[in-house]
This record gives C-alpha cells, sequence and structure tokens, in this order.
C-alpha cells in the first residue's frame, strides 16, 4: 500500500472547542500534517446541537449549557476576520480547557476572553458568545459534517477525499511516522463502503502532553 498522500491533499476536521477526545484527535492530526503533506482545513460542530432534543444526564446537559459560547464566537470569529482565526481561537481556547483544565465555576466565557487577547481579535466579539447572532451559520456548519457521518456519532469528525469517518478516539495523540501510520490506516478503513465500526472499551482518560 502506498502511504504517501499528494501535497496538495485537503482534510476537513469538525470540532467541539469542549471535547477532550476531539482535542486529542486534533493533536494528531496537526503531526499527520508534518508527515503526510496534507492540509487540514478547520470547521466547528456543536455537542450542543447534536443533543439536542436527547434525555440526557443532568450533569452533563448543564454543561452543554455553556458549550453555546465558544463555538459562537469561533464562528463569529471566522466571518469577520478570517478562517485562519478558527484553529487559532481552538488551540487557545482548547488550551485552556483541556491540557490547563480551567474550565471551572466561572465558565467558559473567561476562558474565551483571554484567547481573543491571545490571537489578537477584537474584545467585542464576545459579545456573541450568549446570543443566537450566528446560530444559522453554526448549525450549518455543524449539519455540514454530520451529514458526512450520520447523527449517531460525536465530536471530531475527519473528512478525506471521498471518505468521512467519526474520531479516531486516541490518547495519547501519536507523533511522527506514527501519527502517519494511524492516519493511512483510518483512511483506509474508512474508505471501504461497507465499513461502520471499530470499538473497545476506553481504559483511560485523555493524556494531554
Amino acid at each position: 500500500m502506498t502511504t504517501a498522500t499528494p501535497q496538495t491533499a485537503v482534510a476537513d476536521f469538525w470540532f467541539d472547542p469542549i471535547c477532550p477526545w476531539a482535542w486529542m484527535t486534533s493533536r494528531w492530526i496537526g503531526e499527520v500534517e508534518k508527515v503526510r503533506g496534507i492540509t487540514v482545513r478547520w470547521h466547528v460542530m456543536s455537542l450542543a446541537v447534536l443533543n439536542e432534543g436527547r434525555d440526557l444526564p443532568e450533569d452533563y446537559r448543564k454543561g452543554l449549557e455553556d458549550a453555546w459560547g465558544p463555538v459562537r464566537v469561533i464562528i463569529a470569529a471566522q466571518e469577520r476576520h478570517g478562517e485562519e482565526y478558527v484553529k487559532k481561537l481552538y488551540d487557545a481556547i482548547g488550551t485552556r480547557i483541556h491540557p490547563q483544565g480551567r474550565r471551572g465555576e466561572a465558565g467558559l466565557r473567561p476562558l474565551v476572553v483571554e484567547a481573543l487577547e491571545e490571537v489578537g481579535l477584537p474584545a467585542d466579539l464576545i459579545d456573541v458568545y450568549d446570543t443566537d447572532e450566528v446560530d444559522e451559520q453554526l448549525r450549518a456548519s455543524h449539519a455540514e459534517g454530520i451529514g458526512l457521518v450520520g447523527e449517531d456519532v460525536g465530536t471530531p469528525i475527519v473528512a478525506f477525499n471521498d471518505t468521512a469517518f467519526f474520531g479516531p478516539v486516541i490518547t495519547p495523540a501519536p507523533k511522527g511516522e506514527e501519527a502517519g501510520r494511524l492516519w493511512d490506516g483510518a483512511v483506509l478503513v474508512a474508505s471501504y463502503p461497507g465499513f461502520y465500526e471499530i470499538k473497545r472499551t476506553r481504559t483511560q482518560g485523555p493524556i494531554f502532553d
């Protein structure tokens, strides 16, 4: 099997910044960019949208109430200041939530305020955090990703050429050629028309390094 991918190849990655498993997968695909010559386009999806109308445990439902804000701000930044800020804000927000573990009683809003400052964006973007101003665009981005894989998955979603898949769910994120080999395998199995799922019980949580 040939492992190299064309230098012009583009992969699309849908994420919700609050999801630790999407964060792990995003760190992996960043390594893949270095060893397989792909370019990644970043898109938001929303666990809050995905779980609308579902019967959820109370603590998880409350957690999703604060999930709208970060993706709204990312969408607004994308529309007003350019595509490059999707990944920049994801990195800045995700680093605070996941490796730094700073999501607490104050919620995510203060972390998003910090992230905006870090990447050099106007502070008034936070004004969309608690409004539905960009929800139509957010739902459209979410629907685009989910439309590739179906409703019974979560975040992240990765699409490459005619292949789209949920995950992979991994910990820790592999680096270098190991990341490339995992990419080769994920694309290979997901590209088979009749392939749907491989799964086993997780025995450890995300390892942030």
